[in-house]
Order: C-alpha cells, then structure tokens, then sequence
C-alpha cells in the first residue's frame, strides 16, 4: 500500500538525523580514499578527534580490517594517559603504527628547542619527511572547520605540493561532494572526513557510541600553574617558571596537544552527559581557549599550515 493510502510520511521515516548524516558523509570519504589513492594513512594522536575517525574507518570498512596503517607524530611532550590509550588502541585492532619522532630531530641538530618549551611547533619537519619517505599519497586528519579560522578554509581533499605545502589559492571546489584527488608526482593530498563536525556534534556521538577516551577529557583533580589565561601542567617541560604558582585543581582537557601548550579548563564535568552540557553552553572554540602554540600571532595556525602542520 503506498504512503498516500496509509497517510505516512515516507520521507520523515528515512530521513537521517544529523549524527547519522555526519557518519554516512565521513564514511564515504574514507571509501573514496581507499578506491583512489594508493597508500593513505591516518594521523592518529590519541586525541578525541582522531580516535573518532578510527572509529569511523572502521565502520567503513566493517568486517574487513582498516586497509590504512596509523602515524603518530611524537613530540615527547605527551600526555602519558594518551600515549596509553594510543598503544592498547594498536594492539587491539592489529594496526600498524608509524612513529616520527621529534626528539630524534632534536638529537641529530636538525631541530632546535624552542624559547617557549613547546615542541608543537616542531611537528611539521618531522611529518612531512615521513609522509616523503613512506611515499603516502593521503593523509587522514581529524580537523573540523568550527576549531579555528584557517581549518575553515580548509577543503575536505586539501592538495599538497611537493614540499608539503598549503595554498589556499589552489584548492578545489567540492560542489555535490565530489572530491578530486588528482595529483602530480610527489605531492599528496590531505584529507579530513570531520570536516563538518562540530565539537558537540563530536561529543554526542562519542556518547551514542560508547567510545572509550582517556580519562583527561574528563574532570579530575591535577596540579597546574596559571600562564596566559590557561591552566597549564606542572611538569618537567614548560614550567612552572619562576612567579608562577602551582596550585591543585580539578580541570579536564577540552583538545589534547603538548603537556607544555594544553591548557586545561576548570570542570566537574565527570561523565560525558556533563561534559555535553558544558560544550553547549561555551561560547569559546576548543583551540581558542585551550592552545598557546595557536596564540603565537594572529595567523598563527594559517602560517604552519603553509608550511605543511597538520
């Protein structure tokens, strides 16, 4: 019997809801990349956002395995809690994972420390070298276009020259989510299937599907010390400097970068419904309130991503 006998509304029964949308899009990306480039990988931190388009890839792929090995840019600057999760993520599904390491630049004199202590800044030399020298042709990332000014101008298929190198001026247009892939010889393209995600839409279907986090994303009890606005973690790199006070807290991490550039916000958001609520009612971005590495200048974000940042 059609709808028109039956009085349904055919169309409000298939519609999909705004998380499902965002999946069915994400998972489309990941199929289009498998069945045009020829060796992609994931970024893979350990962070929110990265595990979220593990999980995705998952799914597109489900049963078979992820056809895509994992790449993680190691600062040594880490969260323990995050390297944790990173390598029992690894081992539990069987991936494999590539490691390019910042202090290795650091020991052989092609990288020098930075004034400020962080290392976040340091990242782009070595990915884009192991991006050249495993020859991958796509890069999966896990930036959204809500996080920050230079990421929203960002398209989906983003070309990369030979020497990694961002031009918005050569950037494509996306109409009908039709991506184009084409590239010349040494160049590769990155690719970011969240790019229309927001950061509550991240957190609700992280609730919806009952992923695992480290438990920084979370409120807990840590001892921080007050530098630009920002919460900061006492430790071994970045301070506290002299004038500085560490004082005990309870804060959770809204994104996660280097232990010496996260900032932590003041929470008791303890289960992930409170931290929803919390998201709904911020008026600040993840990055605006949380990265001192994106503060260094106004086009901070713009001018590593130029240079080949994720």
């Amino acid at each position: 019997m059609s709808s028109r006998h039956t009085g349904l509304d055919m169309g409000h029964l298939y519609a999909l809801s705004h998380l499902d949308a965002l999946e069915s899009e994400a998972v489309h990306i990941f199929r289009e990349v498998a069945g045009e480039f020829e060796n992609p990988v994931i970024l893979f931190s350990g962070g929110k956002d990265s595990i979220l388009m593990l999980r995705l890839a998952l799914k597109a792929f489900a049963p078979a395995p992820v056809p895509f090995a994992l790449l993680h840019v190691d600062t040594g600057h880490n969260f323990p809690e995050v390297l944790a999760y990173r390598d029992r993520t690894v081992e539990r599904y069987g991936l494999r994972l590539h490691v390019a390491s910042v202090q290795d630049y650091i020991d052989r004199g092609v990288l020098r420390e930075r004034a400020d202590g962080t290392r976040n800044p340091l990242q782009t030399l070595p990915l884009t070298e192991r991006i050249r020298t495993e020859r991958f042709d796509a890069v999966f990332g896990g930036g959204r276009r809500d996080e920050e000014k230079a990421r929203a101008k960002e398209r989906v298929f983003s070309l990369r020259d030979e020497f990694s190198q961002w031009d918005p001026r050569r950037q494509r247009p996306e109409l009908w989510n039709l991506y184009n892939g084409r590239h010349a010889p040494g160049e590769h393209v990155r690719v970011f299937p969240l790019s229309n995600w927001t950061e509550l839409d991240v957190w609700q279907y992280i609730a919806r599907e009952g992923i695992d986090l480290p438990a920084i994303y979370y409120a807990h009890e840590r001892e921080v010390f007050e530098r630009g606005g920002m919460w900061l973690t006492a430790g071994q790199w970045g301070g506290p400097r002299e004038g500085e006070r560490v004082e005990k807290r309870q804060v959770r991490y809204r994104t996660v970068g280097d232990m010496s550039c996260t900032g932590a916000v003041d929470s008791d958001a303890t289960t992930i419904e409170k931290v929803i609520t919390e998201i709904a009612a911020s008026r600040l971005t993840e990055r605006g309130a949380t990265r001192a590495d994106d503060k260094l200048s106004e086009a901070a974000m713009e001018d590593r991503k130029r240079e080949g940042y994720f």
